[in-house]
């Protein structure tokens, strides 16, 4: 059977073939650019229209952000942590009960975001669950966007 998962607890001592990009397809490490001054987005600010600007300007320009002052506490983070690393630690056939090439299912345990078309998989798993925290506060949003100005 071949393996679906990279997290099955092998110790694998050469990378298997399905993982390896042409070279052609690798980034090229001499053409890569420091990024000094990576977009900061701060999530406190009462400024919508500004931080939806903001967002939408990070990934035209730079493809991602960091955002500062989220609101979701340091504790929320390392439990949730906790919790991803117990679930990587079952054993293999635990975690295949949740596994699915299917990239339309809400919750899967995969290896790459569409295993059945991907020439080249990313080296990594990934549980996927769609779903909001019991505790979620969305705040209303206007129904006319031009009123975020």
């Amino acid at each position: 059977m071949e393996t679906k998962v990279i997290s099955t607890g092998i110790r694998y001592t050469s990378i298997p073939e399905s993982y390896v990009r042409p070279e052609a397809e690798r980034p090229k490490l001499s053409e890569v650019q420091d990024c000094d001054d990576v977009p900061v987005i701060d999530l406190s600010l009462d400024d919508r229209y500004s931080t939806v600007q903001q967002i939408g300007e990070a990934c035209e320009t730079y493809g991602f952000f960091q955002v500062i002052n989220h609101g979701v506490s340091v504790e929320r983070v390392e439990n949730m942590l906790q919790v991803a690393g117990e679930f990587f630690r079952l054993p293999v056939e635990e975690k295949m009960k949740l596994y699915s090439d299917d990239p339309s299912k809400t919750m899967r345990l995969s290896t790459s975001f569409n295993v059945k078309k991907e020439k080249v998989h990313n080296w990594r798993d990934y549980l996927r669950l769609h779903c909001y925290p019991l505790d979620l506060y969305v705040p209303e949003w206007p129904s006319n966007p031009s009123s975020f100005k």
